[in-house]
């Protein structure tokens, strides 16, 4: 069971924002090609002022998206990439962001820690 921790740089727009949770899970779904239920998500949404990158002097416009990835059990590292990729690209569709604002990063695997 997939449990995604998804934190969103950048208001959505109010008519984006419903449901936003649910979209990024279906989406993921599909990806992890998970049974209903079975993906978690958190969502966070941080404002813009709550994001710096070092020597950009302030906003830069860019609104990332940061997912924390835990599962039961690590992946090849062949595999992990592939699904790595179709993550982004299927969180960035749920979030209207470009894949390449899409940042992952899986966790240590779960069996046994939780």
């Amino acid at each position: 069971m997939p449990i995604l921790q998804v934190e969103v740089v950048g208001k959505p727009p109010i008519q984006k924002r419903r449901e936003l949770a649910l979209r990024i899970a279906d989406a993921a779904a599909v990806v992890f090609k998970a049974s209903k239920g079975t993906v978690w998500v958190r969502l966070r949404v941080a404002p813009r002022a709550r994001y710096a990158e070092n020597g950009q002097g302030g906003s830069t416009g860019f609104r990332p998206v940061f997912v924390s990835v835990l599962k039961a059990k690590p992946d090849s590292r062949a595999a992990m990439e592939k699904e790595a990729s179709a993550l982004a690209r299927a969180i960035g569709k749920a979030c209207k962001r470009s894949p390449g604002s899409i940042h992952i990063l899986y966790e240590a695997h779960a069996a046994g820690r939780i």
